[in-house]
């Protein structure tokens, strides 16, 4: 025989101890991966979203595609519209939007432009 008496009862009796130290090492590479992956990546999504949710009209936004334009109306919650060009305007998800490269000025209210007309 191969293998003798002893140190087949030796592997055969396993305890708790044990048990835990087989374990420990993948805890530890679930709580590395956490906060190197998934930690970033659920930041670079919040950040994402609030990106996508303050869009305003005159913002120059860059599409997932790699368009570049001026937004010129907020159509809904999902889909915004943006002038590429001389009249050629585009509907685009918001989703699709990757960056906004410069904050246009939010559009004024009636009763702000009043007030400017009056004060001038």
């Amino acid at each position: 025989m191969l293998i003798t008496p002893a140190y087949a009862q030796a592997a055969a009796g396993g305890d708790a101890n044990s048990m835990l130290m087989s374990l420990l090492p993948f805890a530890l590479i679930f709580v590395i991966m956490y906060f190197l992956i998934l930690r970033p990546q659920q930041k670079k999504i919040r950040d994402h979203q609030e990106l996508v949710k303050n869009i305003r009209r005159g913002d120059t936004v860059v599409t997932s595609g790699g368009l570049v334009g001026k937004v010129t109306k907020v159509v809904d919650d999902d889909q915004i519209e943006f002038e590429i060009s001389d009249g050629v305007r585009v509907r685009q998800m918001r989703q699709m939007i990757s960056g906004v490269r410069a904050k246009g000025e939010p559009a004024k209210e009636k009763s702000e432009a009043k007030d400017e007309s009056s004060a001038s």
